[in-house]
């Protein structure tokens, strides 16, 4: 039985994660305007910081969701959160996948100034020790569309194994894409 999400500060080596503040707009629009970040992860870049003060209200409120802070400069720069039930991926939870109703998907975005040092994978490990051992999940599911091998990289750094692949999954931009799914198991 998994426990109830409830928002806490988790603290790595180099890094901070907590959630979200309405302060952060501008921060997360100099970030998520790039137009480098959003489509990989197949949604648009921000095109104000009123609309990314309205994400942080909205999606990035949720449960389960942080921002990335490096200890060395206490701002946000990147965002990693933990979904389940609704709120996970259509594409997972039309699956067909026994259980699935009782794991997480796991989602992220790193700022591109920070891409290779590592700093997504020591998130996504801080997140996953909770998922097991706080929270109780059994299976973590992460996925990533055909081309971002960034994201590829670190789930596979991460213990994350291939799953399975959906083909024409439609995307925040309209378009259709191949999306691959990995998965975690407690160990």
């Amino acid at each position: 039985m998994t426990k109830d999400f409830a928002p806490i500060e988790i603290s790595t080596e180099r890094l901070v994660l907590l959630p979200w503040r309405p302060s952060e707009a501008s921060i997360m629009f100099r970030w998520a305007s790039n137009p480098a970040i959003g489509p990989a992860a197949g949604w648009p870049p921000h095109t104000s910081v009123e609309e990314s003060r309205e994400i942080i209200a909205t999606v990035f409120s949720a449960p389960e969701t942080y921002a990335l802070e490096l200890r060395t400069e206490g701002v946000p720069i990147g965002s990693v959160a933990l979904k389940r039930g609704p709120a996970m991926s259509p594409a997972l939870l039309e699956s067909g996948i026994e259980g699935i109703e009782a794991d997480a998907e796991l989602g992220y975005w790193l700022a591109e100034p920070y891409w290779g040092r590592g700093l997504m994978s020591e998130a996504v490990r801080a997140v996953i020790a909770r998922a097991f051992e706080e929270l109780g999940h059994r299976r973590l599911w992460c996925g990533h569309f055909e081309g971002n091998g960034r994201s590829q990289r670190t789930m596979t750094s991460c213990g994350f194994v291939y799953h399975h692949t959906v083909h024409n999954r439609p995307t925040l931009l309209g378009d259709l894409r191949t999306e691959h799914f990995y998965v975690l198991e407690r160990g």
